[in-house]
């Protein structure tokens, strides 16, 4: 394979790589507990946070409230690093830890 062919082939894997990279932070991750709702953009921001316990939510609900907060939250992330991994891993793999 000569170096032309070669940089060719990298410059497509680099625009594949950046067009799945654009659709998954387009794409929104929902994450959820029993009480809570999230939504986070694939780039990781936070789009919205719903409470879904109704009424009012005394001093012992407080603890558990931050622990469904921080389950939606965690369930959100591993979903966009599901599918960094799925779209993306591929490409991954023969870069050594570099991507």
């Amino acid at each position: 394979m000569n170096l032309q062919s070669m940089m060719a082939q990298a410059q497509r894997m680099q625009r594949d790589i950046t067009k799945k990279k654009e659709e998954i932070d387009k794409t929104e991750f929902e994450g959820n507990s029993e009480w809570v709702k999230v939504k986070f953009k694939g780039d990781r921001k936070l789009v919205s946070l719903k409470i879904l316990k109704e009424g009012t939510i005394d001093e012992d609900d407080k603890e558990v409230l931050e622990d469904m907060i921080n389950i939606a939250i965690s369930d959100a992330l591993a979903k966009i690093d599901k599918e960094i991994n799925d779209k993306l891993g591929a490409y991954s793999q023969g870069l050594n830890g570099l991507f």
